[in-house]
């Protein structure tokens, strides 16, 4: 169904595959749509290396806004100077903490007056429905705060980056980056009956997330097979290119996207988006839409994916293996159970769900009612609740009969919400087997609490398959094994309801409008610079293959304490190493002892053998983690590392671009080490960086440091903190972000 081609091709007039053209590959590379883009906002304006962008818009949902401008405005933020969405999709319906969900947004909107941004109240829509409706437009790029913004299928780029990043935009700094290659994803044929997005989107993260095919890279899509596609398809595709771990990505523009913007009464946001007569693409995917089948992706990862038949035939060996990875991952602490799952030979799930900007949509809603109208989905212990994913779809469902045969099968509506991506609401009973067109099923990512004995397990399914499961009595259920006719209505978009809601004050900044605080709000700590040289006490030493960064912050309800960096860092590593925030603050206290000039005795210890002195070396905490990083682009990732006197994070290497950034802008050295080197030590060892200032200031990529063992053996060992541009150094010498900005009004 997907093949991979590691060569590079030439595309010949939109249509021919070649592997020679007459234009070099750095010359037809330009000719790319993802290039055509890119230069376009690329303040140079030139054709080299490096790329220094400026977006069209923002968006943000309140995990992250508060934090950002809060950031923005010790930086000397004066007015939003592009319009900047801030929804309120995550912390809407976290019924924790008292009245700090709605003191940030009320914070949010008082943001909106003074500094002229876009405020979109709770429940309206999550964050990527809005942007799609009313930020995107053909040949655009928007920045979120988000990793899954993604708006590639509506001819607009869509990069999900940290806090810092977006701070970046708003004192009118740029997104810096090294020209990216561009894979051509080829899509072919046409999807049988039964088939959707989500179906498609595993097929592509499991073919190319491991070998990490994409990474970085911009995928571009095109062929015949697009214009099978319907808007809401492209996009259930597009917003899970994120879990491939891609840069960004953007299609070919045709009808279809004219009448979204059309119907969406923004006309002018369309254009025609092709690649040049002759393109060049580092690297090919073809998907053949024709010979898709129903997947399922296991926990714990999109891309630990089978088709549904697989599963069905062969249950027991399938779910044996997620049940030993459970146990390897958390021990001793849960005793999974999904052989129970089983029943006459077949699996069944305890609970459906069909949300968020991946499930939401219309589309979905409409196939899943089809499926389900005149059953029901029981009154026994399977449950499904559906979340559509904007008041306008939510509409549309109700004047199109979609919800009326929702809720007579048992199905629970909702409205819109981001919960059921991350851990809020939803959560499933122990030992529950959860089925869900949302964008993510890593570790405890549903809610559940190992550390207290609870495990949890969602499975990610398209909203079609589902439906089928829950007509079927939890049975899972490819949707291809049954006949169906959706004959709703088609889609039709009424946006009075946001003139309505929406405040809207973009280019109309209030500077004398008051911040609104509550309690629970609070300026970030001052951190201190870099000094000489740096020793670092290891608080954290994790081998997983890839450790998420819902792993290294978890979601869920601690998503209430976004706006208070000090309770929220609490909870830093609190799943996956509980020990981890103890150690970090006894380390943050014997330096802050270290400035009084007051040292322990192993510190002393530790000095004596690197010697130098303890007013010329800082002391701080380190996470080694062999590829930290995947999922999330919420900087708090990092910014709680760095609350609790983190300096650097060492690795072999990072999962995503945007991780690696947060660290930079919070002030954590990004140290990488060779593939060769075994990094067999504990927490309690020390590693020592002789020179690190200089070095970072000077232009290095690397230096030579020491691991200082608590059995006293001293090991030499080489980090590397490449590539770093020449504004990422300061802001590493500076501190964090802020002390740069600070640094230099």
């Amino acid at each position: 169904m997907i093949t991979l081609s590691s060569e590079g091709v030439y595309l010949l007039n939109g249509k021919t595959i070649a592997k020679e053209a007459p234009l070099s590959k750095d010359e037809a590379r330009e000719n790319t749509i993802a290039y055509q883009i890119l230069r376009k906002h690329d303040v140079d304006g030139g054709k080299g290396p490096a790329m220094h962008v400026r977006f069209d818009a923002m968006v943000s949902h309140d995990i992250t806004y508060v934090g950002i401008i809060q950031t923005a405005r010790a930086s000397g933020l004066t007015k939003f100077p592009l319009p900047y969405a801030m929804t309120n999709c995550h912390n809407s319906l976290c019924a924790v903490g008292g009245t700090i969900n709605e003191d940030d947004h009320v914070f949010g909107l008082s943001a909106a007056k003074k500094y002229g941004g876009i405020y979109v109240p709770a429940n309206q829509a999550v964050i990527h429905q809005y942007a799609r409706e009313a930020l995107t437009a053909c040949g655009n790029m928007i920045l979120g705060s988000d990793s899954h913004t993604r708006y590639g299928s509506l001819g607009n780029m869509g990069v999900g980056e940290g806090g810092g990043e977006l701070v970046k935009q708003l004192l009118e700094n740029t997104w810096d980056i090294q020209a990216p290659q561009v894979v051509l994803v080829r899509l072919e044929g046409k999807p049988k009956r039964g088939i959707g997005p989500h179906d498609v989107a595993i097929s592509l993260v499991k073919a190319t997330f491991e070998s990490g095919f994409v990474k970085n890279k911009v995928l571009e899509f095109a062929g015949p097979g697009v214009k099978e596609l319907p808007i809401d398809f492209r996009n259930g595709i597009d917003v899970m290119t994120t879990e491939t771990t891609c840069l960004s990505s953007i299609w070919v523009t045709d009808e279809k996207v004219k009448e979204y913007f059309e119907m969406h009464g923004r006309p002018e946001a369309y254009r025609e988006l092709q690649p040049g007569a002759v393109a060049y693409y580092d690297s090919m995917i073809t998907v053949d839409l024709s010979s898709q089948e129903s997947m399922i992706a296991l926990p714990y990862h999109p891309s630990n994916a089978v088709s549904i038949h697989e599963l069905q035939a062969n249950p027991e060996k399938i779910l044996k293996a997620v049940e030993e990875d459970t146990k390897k991952r958390f021990g001793d602490n849960v005793h999974p159970d999904l052989l129970s799952k089983i029943r006459n030979g077949k699996v069944y799930a305890d609970q459906g769900i069909i949300a968020g900007c991946s499930g939401g949509t219309y589309d979905n809603l409409s196939e899943a009612a089809t499926i389900l109208k005149g059953k029901s989905i029981g009154n026994d212990y399977f449950t499904m609740s559906a979340y559509p994913q904007s008041t306008p779809v939510y509409l549309a469902t109700t004047r199109n009969h979609i919800a009326e045969e929702l809720l007579e099968a048992g199905v629970v509506i909702k409205p819109a919400f981001c919960g059921p991506c991350f851990g809020a609401g939803d959560v499933p009973s122990n030992n529950g087997l959860s089925i869900r067109h949302t964008t993510r099923n890593f570790p405890n990512r549903e809610g559940s609490k190992p550390g207290q004995g609870q495990i949890s397990m969602v499975a990610l399914m398209d909203a079609r398959s589902i439906a089928a499961t829950a007509a079927n009595g939890g049975e899972i259920t490819a949707a291809t094994d049954i006949e169906y006719e959706d004959n709703h209505k088609p889609y039709s978009f009424d946006g009075r309801i946001y003139e309505k809601r929406v405040y809207n004050g973009y280019g109309k900044a209030m500077p004398d409008e008051p911040l609104r605080y509550g309690p629970n709000i609070k300026d970030w700590p001052e951190m201190p610079a870099l000094q000489e040289n740096m020793l670092l006490e290891l608080a954290a030493v994790i081998q997983d293959p890839v450790t998420t960064t819902d792993e290294l912050i978890p979601s869920g309800e601690t998503s209430s304490y976004r706006s208070n960096p000090l309770k929220l860092s609490e909870f830093a590593l609190s799943r996956r190493v509980p020990e981890y925030v103890g150690r970090s603050k006894r380390i943050q206290a014997d330096d802050r002892n270290r400035r009084a000039g007051q040292l322990t005795e192993d510190l002393r210890k530790a000095l004596a053998i690197t010697g130098t002195s303890a007013e010329s070396t800082s002391f701080g905490s380190c996470v080694f983690a062999r590829k930290p990083g995947d999922g999330s682009a919420r900087e708090q990732a990092a910014s709680c590392q760095k609350v609790l006197g983190g300096d650097a994070n060492i690795c072999y290497e990072y999962a995503t671009k945007r991780y690696r950034s947060n660290c930079i802008n919070w002030g954590i050295v990004p140290f990488t080490i060779g593939k060769d080197v075994e990094f067999n030590y504990a927490p309690g060892d020390y590693v020592f960086i002789p020179g690190i200032r200089k070095a970072i200031l000077g232009g290095a990529d690397s230096v030579d440091a020491k691991v200082i063992t608590r059995d006293g053996r001293c090991v030499p060992i080489v980090l590397n903190f490449a590539p770093l541009n020449e504004t990422e150094r300061q802001i590493l010498a500076d501190g964090c972000l802020m002390n740069y900005y600070k640094n230099n009004k």
